[in-house]
Order: structure tokens, then sequence, then C-alpha cells
């Protein structure tokens, strides 16, 4: 599990380190809490492209 201090928010650079999107980089713009539970993000990349993952999946990179 993450602790508070490590989980990415809005505006932080992250990698992607577990998923189907493992090993992509990009900025968090948008934190969400679903229904269920679970936070999930989405990261834009350099190019400009988005997806959306898990923020358990995520790490925060320099």
């Amino acid at each position: 599990m993450v602790s508070p201090s490590d989980e990415v928010r809005n505006g932080d650079h992250c990698e992607v380190i577990a998923g189907t999107h493992k090993g992509r980089r990009g900025t968090v713009e948008d934190w969400n809490l679903s229904k269920t539970g679970h936070a999930t993000i989405t990261v834009r990349e350099p190019d400009g492209a988005r997806f959306k993952t898990l923020a358990r999946n995520t790490r925060r990179s320099a």
C-alpha cells in the first residue's frame, strides 16, 4: 500500500511502474476517487498524449 506522502498529486511528474501503461511517464492532470474507492489519475505525456491509470501503479519521478 502507498503511504499518503508517496501518493502522486495533480501537477506531479510520475512514472507508471505497473499495469498496462508500465514504463510511461508524464504529468498528473486529474486525480479522482472512484465509487469503489480506488484512486485514478489522468497522465499527460510530454508529446501531449493522455491516458488514465490507477494511482497505486505510479510513483513520483524527478
